[in-house]
């Protein structure tokens, strides 16, 4: 059952998938219309999931789900990885590789390896106050306090003397 994003639970397991590049304007319709034929179709088990998504900075598909409506099993998430393997298909995009860092480049999104931020923080092209997407969080509260962060408050911070 597809919900608003911004109504679901606090405690709502969220996924995020950035994009290697933007999506353009055309390209986010036809995401979105196909996130939400799948999340109207996601079940567990024959039951269906509460969930809904959001598309942020034209590059972050953020899948959330409310799980004291009904958790998601292995073959649910199964099926949104495979959903999510179409979409880089469809789009010629790479939205599952977790080695890759995305920060705020002033009003932009910068998307590198994760050995360039490396050498990027060796370099002191980015510092502790650079702002981070923390892709690892795991619910809606976590999306929203700790997401975009500056470095010194994420798993980056390791890199960054």
């Amino acid at each position: 059952m597809l919900v608003e994003f911004n109504t679901l639970p606090e405690e709502s397991r969220v996924w995020i998938y950035q994009a290697n590049r933007s999506f353009s304007a055309v390209e986010i319709n036809e995401i979105e219309s196909k996130l939400n034929v799948f999340i109207e179709n996601w079940a567990a088990h024959g039951s269906d999931l509460q969930a809904g998504y959001t598309i942020k900075y034209k590059r972050f598909i953020v899948l959330g789900l409310n799980q004291s409506a009904n958790n998601a099993t292995g073959c649910s998430i199964d099926a949104s990885v495979h959903f999510i393997q179409q979409l880089e298909k469809d789009y010629d995009v790479d939205l599952m590789d977790k080695m890759n860092v995305s920060y705020k480049q002033g009003e932009f999104i910068a998307y590198k390896t994760l050995t360039d931020f490396r050498k990027m923080a060796k370099d002191k092209a980015v510092s502790k106050k650079t702002i981070v997407f923390n892709n690892l969080v795991n619910n809606i509260a976590e999306f929203k306090e700790n997401w975009e962060v500056p470095a010194s408050d994420s798993w980056h911070s390791r890199f960054i003397k």
